[in-house]
């Protein structure tokens, strides 16, 4: 098999007919699928809807309620934490605000709840990794903000509401898309270089499932351009940071209020117990734990924590039946397979095509929509598979740079354009294989409009939390959700430590009580949860990514 310009022989002779049809292909417009349209490939083709990924969960709050396998395997798992391993008496950090998560959500959380009174050391952060390895900082395409006179929020309001299936909370819903002007105004006032016309003002690109072009982007950066900023006024403002030191389970006092939690030190293999006069949970997602099977563009330690951890202390969950998958992950090279390549390469007008270099859907649908028609086109055999075996379509990169000029590709998608170039691939000559891939998490622990779980005391932002996307989320949502959510929490949780006087006596004794209600609803498992790290040993791990059909 003879490799030419990144590309087996066979996958060149595909490539040959899309360049042959490219010129009519620009000109060609695929009509946007009718509502029922939608519903129909959906039913038939994304894993919310097949047999096999989701099961009734047998305990706690949403005892009864479908909920993805993997995500109901760790609900139903006995705590990670050995409660007798913990010495409560002796406190590590006495703080009024503990934050748990170093991302987006939890790093804004932070800023504001010092803006609002907290003093910067009564605030404490605890994050898995390094402070800002997470999705916000992996984050491509942009952030949605309707501050155009030709958008409204209320416009912004009903995309992300049909978007969602009208499944959404509708006052988070309204939240996202009114704060998001005020977001854009702050993210200026801290440096963050989003792209701008001549003129000066910005650049705004459209999006699946959006009526409106209200996209704000940096390059292909965008959540590392907001991350960068973020967390400088974080670190400017020397709020203590715990990194490598995630925390595994939620401190109660005796009357019942979130109040801290236990920290483990992954370098030194100590517990470190902290204790809070509130709690913001801002763990992100769960795209480690390959839900139905997918490859992941998620993080290394997007496993779920703050959902097992929520849960344990009482906090009901919502519409963890869907999971997002993004339809545009990497399909070749084996190397970046489930790797995310951005919705920006068809908001800026690039193509998904088939083996014969045919167009075969809107390319800006829902990102559920566009998913489930890549995936009905490969299972109808025609898309191309790999060498190793992965299927996927094409998406007609070099479309762009005919639309928008040449030099487009470069100047817009440099990250893409970087990534691609390490395996010999030229995007910007050839197109680029696809497939659909596990990207986010669209429910999560539900909260109200400003941050409140059902638990007193526990307040959650950002990917962790459920009802602000409904059943499926458009892009540029998630960089504006952390931010938007972050906030609130920040000006919340600040004003709840103000007013609680003291703290009672700290207890584990839900941990307990969960894990006997495990024995006398008779569920057995052999794993720990929160799961902290992925597992990646095992032949059925390997074969991961290929396990998708």
């Amino acid at each position: 098999m003879e490799i030419i310009d990144g590309y087996p022989d066979y996958m060149m002779e595909s490539i040959k007919l899309i360049e042959e049809k490219r010129e009519k292909n620009i000109e060609t417009a695929v009509t946007p699928l009718t509502m029922e349209e939608r519903e129909e490939v959906l039913k038939n083709y994304h894993p919310d809807f097949m047999e096999g990924t989701r099961r009734e969960v047998g305990i706690g709050p949403n005892k009864g309620d479908l909920i993805y396998n993997g995500i109901v395997d760790l609900l139903e798992a006995r705590s990670a934490l050995d409660t007798s391993a913990v010495d409560l008496s002796k406190v590590d950090y006495d703080v009024d605000v503990l934050i748990i998560g170093g991302g987006g959500a939890g790093t804004v959380a932070s800023i504001f709840a010092h803006d609002h009174g907290v003093p910067t050391d009564r605030i404490l952060i605890t994050t898995k990794l390094r402070h800002g390895d997470a999705n916000s900082m992996m984050a491509q395409g942009g952030i949605q903000a309707a501050d155009r006179a030709i958008d409204s929020p209320s416009i912004h309001y009903l995309d992300i509401y049909g978007g969602g299936h009208f499944t959404n909370k509708p006052e988070l819903a309204r939240a996202l898309a009114m704060d998001a002007p005020e977001i854009i105004r702050w993210h200026v006032d801290l440096g963050v270089m989003y792209d701008r016309h001549d003129d000066g003002e910005f650049q705004e690109l459209s999006g699946g499932g959006t009526s409106r072009n209200r996209m704000h982007s940096a390059k292909d950066y965008s959540g590392m351009e907001i991350m960068r900023n973020i967390r400088d006024r974080s670190r400017n403002l020397s709020i203590p940071t715990l990194e490598f030191c995630p925390v595994v389970e939620l401190l109660l006092d005796d009357t019942g209020t979130v109040s801290g939690g236990v920290a483990f030190n992954i370098e030194t293999n100590e517990y470190q117990v902290i204790r809070a006069k509130a709690v913001v949970m801002a763990t992100g997602g769960s795209g480690r734990l390959h839900l139905s099977g997918y490859p992941t563009t998620n993080h290394y330690g997007a496993t779920g924590d703050g959902l097992i951890m929520a849960y344990h202390a009482g906090a009901n969950l919502l519409d963890l039946d869907t999971i997002q998958i993004h339809p545009t992950g990497d399909a070749y090279p084996e190397a970046v397979v489930g790797i995310l390549t951005t919705e920006k390469v068809r908001g800026l007008g690039g193509k998904p095509l088939n083996k014969d270099g045919d167009p075969f859907v809107f390319p800006l649908e829902p990102r559920d929509v566009e998913s489930a028609m890549f995936l009905k086109e490969c299972d109808e055999c025609r898309g191309i598979t790999t060498p190793t075996g992965m299927p996927g379509v094409w998406l007609d990169a070099p479309m762009i740079d005919i639309i928008h000029g040449e030099g487009t590709i470069e100047e817009k998608l440099a990250g893409e354009v970087r990534k691609f170039k390490r395996f010999g691939i030229d995007m910007t000559k050839h197109p680029i294989l696809v497939y659909p891939t596990l990207h986010y998490q669209n429910g999560g622990v539900e909260i109200n409009e400003w941050c409140e779980t059902g638990v007193p005391g526990l307040l959650a932002a950002g990917e962790v939390t459920g009802g602000v996307h409904g059943k499926n989320r458009l892009m540029g949502n998630s960089l504006l959700d952390f931010n938007v959510f972050g906030r609130r929490a920040g000006i919340k949780v600040a004003e709840l430590v103000k007013k609680r006087s003291s703290i009672g006596k700290l207890s584990m004794a839900h941990i307990d009580k969960y894990n006997k209600a495990l024995e006398d609803a008779s569920i057995v498992s052999d794993m720990t949860a929160p799961a902290i790290l992925p597992e990646y040993r095992g032949q059925d791990t390997l074969a991961r990514a290929l396990d998708i059909l």
